[in-house]
């Protein structure tokens, strides 16, 4: 009971913020059924004067309400299929910067997941140079067999656990009231994205799983040409600590200092892109924050990419669904389009090919009549995935991941070269795969993960032959006696629910009550 009034507080205090700063002013009121409405215009009545536009307005109150909900702020910025593409673009700019925490507390955090003094560990140790809501930088100087070494040295903030935990768990009781309070809201799975966030965040804070990453992804790309991750020194790398090599380097973001060290800008906007499908489509392991600021370009004029909390997979089917998608845009080949989404399964089959089709061609087509450098690959994924919302394509997260950090390569790629080809330089890429897997060797890697799959089925044929068995004497049990539930249970299920209508009615009186001191205190 404590607990429900603790997080009651908790999401009322959020919710006061977010009517404050004007971030309700982003939900649509004719979607709401009468008494939210009614609750929705009352809130607005608090709503500081001056408050920002759009969603600068929900970026202020996140920003206030603490490092959980920038972190929930930049989850939602990957995904435009619950906010909308307009609320995630902007939420794209919501800075995780935190003030810094003492570099002794950083000292006490190395000390205690090594067991021995920093300054046996390191040869120096910097103050912070970077903060962010989960952890901030320093820069350390280690001594290796080839001599001193510089590396990047992050160290997860003190005590972050517990506040996200709590925070986490006023998200979820809000969720539950949401879903339970309005049922139209449903659709948008308010705890199902709360989940996710948790699962997406707890591996954030696990600084071994980022070296796993980096290690991945350098394994991945070692032979890529202008394109590298920095290193991660294991020995060095615990739960809150990750120590890496350090990098040298000028944010992709300088142009004057790009050009200025004499670097190509052109080039350098074709690796982004071109190293971005390739982890993407050749890989199925893709770094999924690439924004300027985590982009360098080192003294060799190589692209070097950090931070790598935020990774996306695909699986052989996505990854073969995007590429032919992308090939058969540059072909204009729609039909093929068409067929790809319905021999993946992500379109019903009762829809029929040819009109889908002739969907693809309405997004397909403008673009083809237009310069090379007005065309924004981002832009054809976003219309094709409105397009196939009519048809019934259920929103598959990955791809929507994907689909977001495309919008961001394109635009840091843009940014370098405005007049960049996005179509003839993602078709090397593109066609070099479907060649790899469409041709000879390509088919017979097929063949042999076909075989295998076909090989683990035929060993569990006894295993899954006893499962049958038992499944069908259940059955016939449960067709003659029925479902037989204790009565414990049912007294249980009973109390459970009369409590849950009990606290949400006082749930919405004391919202209620609240709201209504602070619209009094607003007018007085």
């Amino acid at each position: 009971m404590i607990g429900t009034i603790v997080y009651l507080a908790r999401n009322l205090r959020a919710g006061l913020i977010l009517a404050r700063e004007g971030a309700l002013g982003l939900i649509d009121p004719s979607v709401l059924p009468p008494a939210a409405r009614l609750a929705w215009r009352a809130a607005r009545l608090i709503e500081r004067p001056g408050a920002g536009r759009g969603a600068d307005r929900l970026a202020a109150a996140l920003t206030r309400l603490g490092p959980s909900y920038v972190k929930f702020g930049q989850f939602l910025a990957t995904r435009p299929d619950i906010v909308g593409v307009a609320v995630a673009a902007d939420l794209e700019h919501l800075q995780d910067r935190m003030a810094p925490f003492p570099r002794e507390e950083a000292v006490r955090v190395i000390e205690a997941a090594f067991g021995q003094p920093v300054d046996r560990l390191f040869e120096s140790f910097s103050e912070p140079l970077a903060a962010a809501s989960i952890a901030q930088v320093h820069k350390g100087r280690i001594r290796t067999a080839e001599g001193p070494l510089d590396v990047a040295v992050k160290v997860v903030r003190p005590g972050v656990r517990d506040r996200f935990a709590r925070d986490l768990r006023a998200m979820r009781a809000a969720a539950r009231v949401i879903e339970k309070v309005l049922p139209e809201a449903r659709r948008l799975r308010a705890q199902e994205v709360v989940e996710t966030l948790a699962r997406s965040v707890a591996i954030e804070m696990d600084l071994r799983l980022e070296a796993a990453a980096v290690s991945e992804l350098a394994e991945n790309t070692k032979s890529d040409p202008g394109f590298r991750v920095p290193k991660p020194e294991w020995e060095l790398t615990d739960r809150d600590v990750l120590t890496t090599t350090w990098i040298d380097g000028i944010r992709l973001n300088d142009v004057e200092a790009l050009e200025a060290a004499g670097h190509d800008r052109v080039a350098l906007a074709r690796t982004v892109i071109q190293s971005f499908l390739r982890q993407a489509i050749r890989d199925g392991f893709f770094h999924a924050d690439m924004h300027p600021g985590n982009l360098f370009v080192d003294a060799q004029g190589r692209l070097v990419a950090v931070d790598f909390g935020i990774m996306g997979r695909l699986g052989y089917k996505e990854r073969r669904f995007l590429a032919e998608i992308l090939y058969g845009f540059i072909r204009r080949d729609y039909r093929r389009v068409a067929e790809v989404h319905f021999a993946a399964g992500y379109v019903p089959p009762h829809h029929a090919v040819a009109d889908f089709a002739q969907a693809i061609r309405a997004i397909g087509e403008p673009i083809h009549d237009r310069r090379a450098d007005e065309i924004s690959m981002a832009r054809v994924l976003t219309l094709l995935f409105e397009v196939t919302a009519l048809f019934d394509m259920a929103t598959r997260t990955e791809l929507v991941m994907l689909q977001k950090t495309m919008v961001v390569v394109e635009g840091v790629a843009r940014h370098l070269d405005p007049k960049l080809d996005m179509w003839a330089t993602s078709e090397p890429v593109v066609r070099e795969w479907m060649e790899r897997q469409l041709g000879p060797a390509g088919r017979i890697e097929s063949a042999g993960r076909g075989i295998s799959t076909l090989a683990g089925v035929l060993a569990d044929l006894p295993d899954l032959a006893l499962r049958a068995e038992r499944v069908l004497a259940q059955l016939e049990t449960v067709s003659a006696h029925g479902v037989a539930l204790n009565p414990d249970s049912v007294a249980a299920i009973g109390r459970a629910e009369a409590r849950g209508n009990r606290w949400g009615v006082a749930a919405l009186w004391i919202i209620a009550f609240l709201l209504a001191i602070s619209l009094l205190s607003g007018w007085s």
